[in-house]
């Protein structure tokens, strides 16, 4: 097991209040239910998932740069309100080879003008927003296949 390949699954501020944050907007499903399914489905695709949440920008970038000596074949990164605001999160990812794939589980592009500008899009590899926590499920199938 140790040595199928290792997706790190990065999830931003308020993430760990999935569930009962506004669930119209990100769905009734919590962090832990999204860990669950994507373990399971991490072992279909014979990967590993390592998956964390903080509410500190700090932390998320340190996780970043301890990708590629980590041997971590791919990000799932949810950055959450940093996706708008971070600079420091953009330059962290765009600083490691690992491939980076942003996950957000609303439509960021229909919801708020000040949700439309990702720092982070333009460094990524790819994109998926809207899906809801499908989308992780979307990632985790791309990011093995890196």
């Amino acid at each position: 097991m140790a040595d199928m390949p290792l997706i790190m699954v990065l999830n931003g501020p308020n993430l760990n209040l999935l569930g009962t944050r506004e669930p119209d907007v990100y769905g009734s499903e919590t962090l832990d239910d999204i860990a669950s399914r994507l373990e399971d489905e991490a072992r279909a695709l014979q990967v590993r998932v390592d998956m964390r949440q903080s509410n500190h920008e700090g932390h998320l970038i340190d996780w970043l740069h301890e990708c590629p000596s980590s041997g971590v074949q791919a990000v799932i990164l949810n950055p959450g309100g940093l996706t708008h605001t971070s600079i420091a999160l953009r330059d962290a990812v765009a600083g490691i080879a690992t491939p980076v794939i942003e996950v957000h589980l609303s439509n960021t592009h229909a919801r708020e003008s000040f949700r439309r500008r990702s720092y982070i899009s333009p460094v990524a590899r790819g994109v998926i927003a809207g899906l809801g926590a499908h989308g992780y499920s979307l990632a985790l199938q791309a990011a093995a296949q890196l």
